[in-house]
Protein backbone atom coordinates (compact mmCIF):
# COMPACT_ATOMS: atom_id res chain seq x y z
CA UNK A 1 0.00 0.00 0.00
CA UNK A 2 2.62 2.65 1.02
CA UNK A 3 4.53 2.14 -3.07
CA UNK A 4 1.00 2.61 -4.80
CA UNK A 5 0.72 5.92 -2.08
CA UNK A 6 4.11 6.61 -3.97
CA UNK A 7 2.88 6.67 -7.14
CA UNK A 8 1.88 9.99 -8.63
CA UNK A 9 1.56 9.50 -11.76
CA UNK A 10 -0.74 5.94 -10.84
CA UNK A 11 -2.79 8.63 -8.93
CA UNK A 12 -2.97 10.67 -12.21
CA UNK A 13 -4.16 7.89 -14.19
CA UNK A 14 -6.49 6.99 -12.25
CA UNK A 15 -8.14 10.45 -11.74
CA UNK A 16 -8.04 10.83 -15.57
CA UNK A 17 -9.32 7.25 -16.36
CA UNK A 18 -12.38 8.40 -13.67
CA UNK A 19 -13.04 11.84 -15.10
CA UNK A 20 -13.05 10.32 -18.54
CA UNK A 21 -14.80 7.33 -18.74
CA UNK A 22 -16.84 7.53 -14.75
CA UNK A 23 -18.44 4.03 -15.23
CA UNK A 24 -22.07 6.08 -13.65
CA UNK A 25 -22.59 8.51 -16.46
CA UNK A 26 -25.32 10.54 -14.87
CA UNK A 27 -27.68 10.22 -11.43
CA UNK A 28 -31.26 11.57 -10.81
CA UNK A 29 -32.16 13.33 -7.43
CA UNK A 30 -35.21 14.25 -6.14
CA UNK A 31 -35.78 17.27 -4.54
CA UNK A 32 -36.67 17.00 -0.62
CA UNK A 33 -37.66 20.46 -0.11
CA UNK A 34 -38.86 23.38 -2.12
CA UNK A 35 -35.49 25.54 -2.78
CA UNK A 36 -33.44 27.96 -5.18
CA UNK A 37 -30.72 25.49 -6.56
CA UNK A 38 -27.85 28.79 -7.19
CA UNK A 39 -25.99 28.45 -10.50
CA UNK A 40 -22.65 29.91 -11.18
CA UNK A 41 -23.76 32.50 -14.27
CA UNK A 42 -27.01 34.60 -14.60
CA UNK A 43 -29.13 33.51 -17.30
CA UNK A 44 -31.82 34.60 -19.18
CA UNK A 45 -35.04 32.57 -19.56
CA UNK A 46 -37.51 32.22 -22.68
CA UNK A 47 -39.48 35.32 -21.49
CA UNK A 48 -36.27 37.48 -21.43
CA UNK A 49 -35.97 36.99 -17.18
CA UNK A 50 -32.33 36.57 -15.69
CA UNK A 51 -32.23 34.40 -12.96
CA UNK A 52 -29.73 33.73 -10.94
CA UNK A 53 -31.24 30.20 -9.52
CA UNK A 54 -33.19 27.69 -10.27
CA UNK A 55 -36.61 26.86 -8.21
CA UNK A 56 -37.08 23.44 -7.63
CA UNK A 57 -40.13 22.49 -5.86
CA UNK A 58 -40.24 19.33 -3.45
CA UNK A 59 -40.17 15.54 -5.37
CA UNK A 60 -38.69 16.92 -8.65
CA UNK A 61 -36.53 15.13 -10.35
CA UNK A 62 -32.96 16.62 -10.80
CA UNK A 63 -31.34 15.41 -13.30
CA UNK A 64 -26.91 15.09 -12.73
CA UNK A 65 -25.00 15.15 -16.10
CA UNK A 66 -21.87 13.17 -14.17
CA UNK A 67 -20.02 12.68 -17.60
CA UNK A 68 -21.29 16.37 -19.01
CA UNK A 69 -19.14 18.07 -15.59
CA UNK A 70 -16.10 15.91 -16.20
CA UNK A 71 -15.39 16.54 -19.60
CA UNK A 72 -16.74 19.97 -19.45
CA UNK A 73 -14.49 22.42 -21.58
CA UNK A 74 -15.15 24.86 -19.39
CA UNK A 75 -14.17 23.15 -16.26
CA UNK A 76 -11.31 21.07 -17.76
CA UNK A 77 -9.66 22.85 -21.07
CA UNK A 78 -10.23 23.22 -24.72
CA UNK A 79 -9.03 19.49 -24.24
CA UNK A 80 -11.29 18.23 -21.78
CA UNK A 81 -12.05 15.43 -24.03
CA UNK A 82 -8.82 13.87 -24.05
CA UNK A 83 -7.31 11.46 -22.05
CA UNK A 84 -4.17 13.60 -20.35
CA UNK A 85 -2.65 12.23 -17.02
CA UNK A 86 -0.66 15.05 -17.20
CA UNK A 87 -3.23 17.64 -16.18
CA UNK A 88 -3.29 16.50 -12.92
CA UNK A 89 -0.14 18.20 -12.04
CA UNK A 90 -1.73 21.64 -12.13
CA UNK A 91 -5.25 21.16 -11.94
CA UNK A 92 -7.38 23.89 -12.97
CA UNK A 93 -8.42 26.69 -10.46
CA UNK A 94 -12.24 26.24 -11.80
CA UNK A 95 -11.91 22.38 -11.23
CA UNK A 96 -11.42 23.05 -8.03
CA UNK A 97 -14.89 24.04 -7.61
CA UNK A 98 -16.47 20.99 -8.41
CA UNK A 99 -18.59 19.57 -5.32
CA UNK A 100 -17.27 15.76 -5.85
CA UNK A 101 -16.28 13.93 -2.53
CA UNK A 102 -12.87 12.78 -4.66
CA UNK A 103 -10.69 14.01 -6.84
CA UNK A 104 -12.59 17.31 -7.76
CA UNK A 105 -14.50 14.65 -9.92
CA UNK A 106 -18.70 14.39 -10.33
CA UNK A 107 -17.59 10.48 -10.58
CA UNK A 108 -18.14 9.38 -7.21
CA UNK A 109 -21.16 12.51 -6.45
CA UNK A 110 -20.90 14.44 -3.36
CA UNK A 111 -22.31 15.56 -0.07
CA UNK A 112 -24.48 13.38 2.06
CA UNK A 113 -25.82 10.89 -1.18
CA UNK A 114 -21.67 10.54 -2.08
CA UNK A 115 -20.52 6.87 -3.29
CA UNK A 116 -19.62 5.37 0.12
CA UNK A 117 -17.03 2.88 -1.12
CA UNK A 118 -14.99 4.98 -3.18
CA UNK A 119 -12.14 4.63 -1.29
CA UNK A 120 -12.53 0.90 -1.16
CA UNK A 121 -13.01 1.45 -5.10
CA UNK A 122 -9.74 3.47 -5.93
CA UNK A 123 -7.38 1.14 -3.65
CA UNK A 124 -9.27 -1.79 -5.81
CA UNK A 125 -7.96 0.28 -8.92
CA UNK A 126 -4.84 1.60 -7.61
CA UNK A 127 -3.65 -2.12 -6.46
CA UNK A 128 -5.39 -4.04 -10.08
CA UNK A 129 -3.69 -1.65 -12.52
CA UNK A 130 -0.24 -1.67 -10.39
CA UNK A 131 -0.05 -5.31 -10.91
CA UNK A 132 -1.58 -5.91 -14.49
CA UNK A 133 0.56 -3.22 -15.87
CA UNK A 134 3.69 -4.59 -14.44
CA UNK A 135 3.00 -8.19 -15.52
CA UNK A 136 1.21 -7.64 -19.20
CA UNK A 137 1.44 -6.01 -22.22
CA UNK A 138 -2.84 -5.22 -23.74
CA UNK A 139 -3.79 -4.82 -26.98
CA UNK A 140 -7.38 -4.36 -28.47
CA UNK A 141 -8.20 -7.50 -30.46
CA UNK A 142 -10.91 -5.87 -32.83
CA UNK A 143 -10.20 -2.60 -34.41
CA UNK A 144 -10.73 0.80 -31.75
CA UNK A 145 -13.55 2.08 -34.15
CA UNK A 146 -15.72 -1.21 -33.72
CA UNK A 147 -16.00 -0.61 -30.30
CA UNK A 148 -18.89 1.04 -28.60
CA UNK A 149 -20.44 2.18 -25.51
CA UNK A 150 -24.09 1.58 -23.86
CA UNK A 151 -25.07 3.29 -21.12
CA UNK A 152 -27.75 2.20 -18.95
CA UNK A 153 -27.00 2.35 -14.70
CA UNK A 154 -23.26 2.18 -15.80
CA UNK A 155 -21.25 2.13 -19.24
CA UNK A 156 -20.30 -1.10 -20.84
CA UNK A 157 -18.34 -1.75 -24.20
CA UNK A 158 -20.15 -3.57 -26.99
CA UNK A 159 -19.01 -4.79 -30.19
CA UNK A 160 -20.69 -2.32 -33.84
CA UNK A 161 -19.82 -5.34 -35.66
CA UNK A 162 -22.06 -7.69 -33.24
CA UNK A 163 -24.45 -4.97 -31.49
CA UNK A 164 -26.92 -7.80 -30.55
CA UNK A 165 -24.54 -9.49 -28.00
CA UNK A 166 -24.49 -8.68 -24.04
CA UNK A 167 -21.43 -6.46 -23.08
CA UNK A 168 -17.38 -7.24 -24.75
CA UNK A 169 -14.39 -6.05 -25.32
CA UNK A 170 -11.55 -8.29 -26.64
CA UNK A 171 -8.44 -8.04 -25.80
CA UNK A 172 -5.22 -9.43 -26.64
CA UNK A 173 -3.02 -10.05 -23.36
CA UNK A 174 0.28 -11.26 -23.35
CA UNK A 175 3.33 -11.31 -20.39
CA UNK A 176 5.57 -8.24 -20.52
CA UNK A 177 8.47 -9.08 -21.67
CA UNK A 178 11.28 -6.14 -20.50
CA UNK A 179 14.09 -5.47 -23.20
CA UNK A 180 17.61 -5.01 -21.73
CA UNK A 181 17.91 -2.21 -24.30
CA UNK A 182 21.07 -3.48 -26.17
CA UNK A 183 21.64 -3.78 -29.51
Amino acid sequence: MDELVELSYLDAVVRETLRLHAPVPSTVRVAMKDDILPVDTPFTDKYGVVHDGINVRKGDSIFIPILAINRSEAIWGTDAKEFNPDRWASLPEVASQVPGVWGHLMTFLGGPRACIGYRFSLVEMKALLFTLVRAFEFELAVPASDVGKRSTLVQRPFLRSDPESKSQLPLLVKPYRKTSGLS
